[in-house]
């Protein structure tokens, strides 16, 4: 059957009939040209578009630089095997094929890493070979967590550094010291963190590209809200440089995370085989209180709203991003574990006049040792000691 042409208003003139029409769904593309015929794009085509657009646009600063005499940019992945992750090296790695298919150079170069957080598990080793021999253009690198001690500089040392004993054994009475699975899964995000942005720097990368959805981003919002660090969040979710000396971009900030799950699925079959236990089902909280935590919690509830009412998850992420930080603050002293700039040195729990009487010592940290609020609610007293600037 020949294609319909459309007028000048981009109107299709005519509807197919019934009988005529594809089997299969598909997305019209309307060419606003009286001269040209529309085209017809597989819904899943089109959808892998979409996502595609939605991260690149984020990344307008990283187009091809022709001065001949400019070094390679480098930015850094941090590769979890989650959707996120997975579905921003994909696209990244298509958008480098694409920039070089036209302009023979790309804008950037990409490192991954993978951090082991508690040990080498043998299944994201798996991953981790198939992921380089999916996408061979790349360098990619897999960490041990304990390795922040050796990273991180000696001026901004760890609370729990010890340099009498090897990184392991410093993570280990780290870990074996936090009281509570909140405080547990805190210090963890945030060591990771650490280590992924000292890797990164060490290496020369000019910024770390998270893969953080919209639905990530709006989780962080209010979790770091709820530890005691709402202070910092423009730095948790926002794109520009850090504290940390180094930029951070969020490319996937205005995809959910049900969009990407649809978009593995949709881009290409083989996808789903690099991400680790790929679930559509909504992740359900412990039925223990001393084994849930806030992180927990908040993932609970944005992955089910998202379901039904996306538009709350975006506000949240939008609302956020309106935030500044003061002009001056990165002249404040900073946090020795989480790194955030504490608004006028305020460290401890007394610094801000929260004096809660929920059985933590209130008298355990001393402000001169650098810890924010926030990371004074994980960070017992014994480990805290162990520390000496």
């Amino acid at each position: 059957m020949p294609p319909r042409r459309l007028g000048a208003s981009g109107a299709l003139r005519a509807t197919l009939p019934v009988s005529e029409r594809p089997s299969h769904d598909l997305f019209l593309v309307h060419v606003h040209s009286p001269t040209l015929y529309h085209t017809e794009l597989p819904r899943s085509e089109c959808f892998a578009r979409y996502v595609h657009t939605k991260c690149i646009k984020r990344l307008e600063s990283f187009r091809v630089n022709f001065a001949t005499a400019a070094p390679q940019r480098r930015v850094l992945l941090p590769l979890s095997f989650g959707v996120s992750s997975v579905a921003l090296l994909h696209i990244l790695d298509l958008h480098l094929k694409t920039q070089k298919s036209k302009t023979g150079r790309t804008g950037f170069s990409i490192s991954a890493l993978h951090v082991q957080e508690l040990g080498l598990d043998p299944h994201e080793h798996v991953l981790l070979e198939k992921v380089k021999s999916e996408y061979p253009d790349h360098q990619y690198e897999s960490l041990p967590l304990h390795d922040v001690f050796r990273l991180t500089p000696y001026d901004a040392r760890i609370p729990g550094w010890d340099s009498n004993s090897p990184p392991q054994e410093q993570l280990a009475r780290l870990l074996a010291s936090l009281t509570s699975a909140s405080a547990r899964a805190d210090v963890l995000s945030t060591l990771r963190t650490r280590l992924i942005v000292e890797h990164a720097k060490a290496i020369g990368c000019e910024s770390v590209l998270w893969g953080d959805s919209t639905t990530k981003l709006a989780e962080k919002t209010l979790s770091e809200t709820a530890k005691g660090r709402g202070y910092a969040l423009p730095w948790h979710v926002t794109d520009g440089e850090s504290p940390f000396g180094i930029s951070v971009h969020y490319p996937l900030r205005d995809v959910l995370k049900k969009e990407l799950m649809s978009y593995i699925a949709m881009a290409r079959p083989e996808l789903s085989t690099l991400v680790h236990r790929l679930s559509s089902v909504a992740t359900q909280a412990s039925t223990s209180s001393k084994s849930t935590t806030i992180d927990d919690l908040m993932k609970q509830y944005f992955e089910s709203v998202e379901e039904n009412f996306p538009s709350i998850v975006s506000n949240v992420v939008r609302t956020t991003s309106k935030l500044q930080v003061a002009a001056d603050a990165l002249k404040d002293p900073c946090c020795s574990l989480c790194g955030m700039p504490v608004p006028g040195g305020k460290f401890g729990i007394h610094g801000w006049g929260g004096d809660q009487q929920d059985g933590i010592d209130l008298a355990s940290v001393d402000a001169s040792q650098k810890i924010c609020y926030g990371c004074t609610r994980s960070m017992p007293k014994t480990t805290v000691g162990v520390w000496n600037p």
